[in-house]
């Protein structure tokens, strides 16, 4: 008997004009889970490969500065955790998270409000990974999710990969609008959609760089509890405020309603990938759960390491340092941004964290120009990835955390130079069509 008889699937076949061999001819497309067809490859991951070019300034990815933090020492104490713990470090652990590190996270919350019990905490492969936990626990295909636009390129990917529908809710420079907000859960309410969670980076977000209003918060959450809405607190930078500055998280606020994501990829070393989602007694047992069934367990041995460097490091006064570093490094990226870049683009003004959102004149779409930009040897990350809904073309993302304040001032430079180019493109045909106004020099 055949085996597609045996089977009952059909043999796959090469679509018209494809033959096996055409590396985009996948013979599994029949075979794959309906979901799959939100998984797609991000604006953002794509740039990585062109943007760490050497000749290249990249004002497009996060990633953290690492320069400042004790490496000897750090090498000295995994020796030692090798040489006295190594059947510990290398082996299997719970899934919950080693107890001494979940004791420690719960200090770590307490420099922004939060009040929590160790059992309460589930370490996590990074705050991706509690994210995506927290997306599996709660949604549906489609399910709802609220959120600010624009948002996290991860979150909106483990969103489309569960198959929910995110609705995005305006922000202005004081972060999320509560009318904006209640507008949208009004609307779904009134059409039948449901709801699962508003998720929330109320903290230097990223990508917009702004932070929610204090006064702001509890109407937020407010809201949230009249139309039965859980609420997703992401805050890997909540920590890394420039003036010093620390802000109540939500969780403090309404413990029973909010899940809140915490990382130390931001505050210590990424590459770790360990943080830590902090929820109720009832979704804290699934989320056991569902670690389990994603990994077993985090890694013992980053686990250990970031356990010791948080007892015997002094770790309040390196994110000092940090706060110090990025805010040399937000400074000169404002400075360039007001030197070089051309009239009518504004920008975001960071008090924290690592971005800058900037939006150009119209008739630029930082889509289209971003090849011409990587030409030029600057990247940035282009609005249109920050959103689900086609929006963003004439924004894009300037990240500031890893080059030199020289680097930043010369990526500029580049990127305003592409800029005047495309806007006199933009002027020359539009004022040969009389379709596109422009803002004079």
């Amino acid at each position: 008997m055949a085996n597609d008889e045996l089977t009952g699937h059909s043999p796959a076949k090469p679509q018209s004009g494809r033959t096996v061999l055409d590396p985009h001819f996948d013979p599994h497309l029949d075979r794959y889970a309906a979901r799959t067809a939100g998984m797609t490859a991000s604006e953002i991951r794509a740039l990585f490969a062109v943007a760490s070019r050497p000749e290249v300034v990249s004002l497009a990815g996060g990633m953290p500065n690492l320069a400042a933090l004790p490496l000897d020492t750090l090498s000295t104490q995994v020796a030692q955790i090798i040489a006295e713990d190594g059947l510990t470090a290398l082996q299997y652990a719970s899934a919950h998270g080693l107890p001494p590190l979940r004791e420690q996270i719960c200090d770590v919350m307490a420099l922004e409000g939060i009040t929590a019990h160790p059992d309460d905490v589930v370490v996590t492969v990074g705050s991706q990974m509690g994210l995506d936990l927290v997306t599996r626990l709660f949604c549906d295909p489609g399910d709802v999710v609220v959120a600010e636009g624009p948002s996290y390129v991860g979150a909106l990917g483990s969103f489309a990969s569960y198959q929910a529908q995110v609705v995005h809710v305006a922000m202005d420079e004081h972060g999320l609008v509560p009318e904006a907000l209640r507008a949208a859960l009004r609307q779904a309410r009134i059409t039948g959609r449901r709801v699962k969670f508003l998720y929330t980076i109320p903290n230097f977000h990223n990508p917009a760089g702004v932070t929610l209003a204090v006064e702001r918060r509890a109407e937020i959450l407010e809201i949230c509890r009249t139309y039965d809405v859980l609420v997703v607190e992401d805050n890997p930078y909540g920590l890394l405020g420039f003036d010093g500055q620390t802000y109540p998280a939500l969780h403090s606020l309404d413990p029973d309603n909010v899940v809140y994501l915490g990382s130390f990829s931001k505050t210590f070393a990424s590459g770790l990938r360990v943080g830590w989602v902090l929820a109720p007694p009832a979704v804290r047992e699934k989320l056991v759960l569902a670690t389990e069934s994603a990994t077993l367990c985090p890694p013992t041995l980053n686990q250990l390491i970031v356990s010791r460097y948080l007892a015997t490091h002094d770790w309040q006064s390196q994110i000092k340092t940090f706060q110090q570093n990025y805010r040399e490094r937000r400074d000169a990226m404002l400075s360039a941004l007001e030197q070089y870049l051309p009239p009518g683009c504004t920008w975001t003004k960071p008090d924290g964290g690592f971005y800058v959102w900037v939006t150009v004149p119209e008739g630029v779409d930082t889509k289209a120009m971003l090849p011409r930009a990587v030409s030029a040897q600057v990247a940035y990350a282009s609005g249109t990835g920050f959103y689900t809904d086609g929006s963003g073309s004439r924004q894009m993302r300037l990240s500031y955390c890893y080059p030199t304040p020289e680097r930043i001032r010369e990526g500029v430079r580049r990127l305003a130079a592409v800029l005047h180019s495309e806007l006199e493109l933009a002027r020359a045909f539009g004022d040969r069509f009389g379709r596109i106004q422009l803002p004079s020099r």
